[in-house]
């Protein structure tokens, strides 16, 4: 896990919000599938391996207050599905995500985490007076094994 859990419940402690097991499974479930892009649902459906009396309603609320907490980051792959990740603590207010690979046959996604932009922030400033605090970037492609299969 990105966070331990020690700081984790520390943090909720110091927000004075209960120390769950759902909301450690919650986290747990996000770290553990780290280069997944996973919808509430999904998390759902694993969380409740090991604590089936857990409802969707409890995932939803609990990935809200993560995403407060700025331990999971939300992402749009413009599937209609809001996704979710572990997100990247430490970095703060400016941090930059990585960015995602998108292959239009099979829909795979591939996070590529060189930031190559930071160049071209720079110029922006510089040419503007606009500072960038993040961004996000989607490249839509074919990956490996779909190129691979057409030939």
């Amino acid at each position: 896990m990105s966070i331990s859990k020690e700081k984790f419940k520390e943090m909720l402690k110091e927000k004075g919000l209960k120390v769950t097991n759902q909301r450690l499974l919650v986290l747990e479930v996000l770290a553990d599938h780290r280069d997944k892009h996973m919808t509430a649902e999904d998390i759902y459906e694993l969380v409740k391996e090991d604590c089936p009396e857990i409802g969707l309603a409890t995932i939803y609320r609990t990935v809200q207050l993560l995403l407060e907490m700025q331990l999971v980051d939300r992402i749009n792959l413009d599937d209609g599905c809001v996704r979710y990740e572990i997100g990247e603590p430490g970095l703060g207010e400016g941090k930059h995500h990585h960015h995602h690979l998108i292959c239009k046959t099979c829909g795979k996604v591939l996070p590529f985490y060189d930031d190559l932009l930071e160049e071209l922030e720079r110029r922006i400033e510089d040419e503007t007076g606009f500072h960038v605090l993040d961004h996000e970037l989607k490249f839509y492609g074919q990956c490996r094994e779909c190129r691979n299969r057409q030939k």
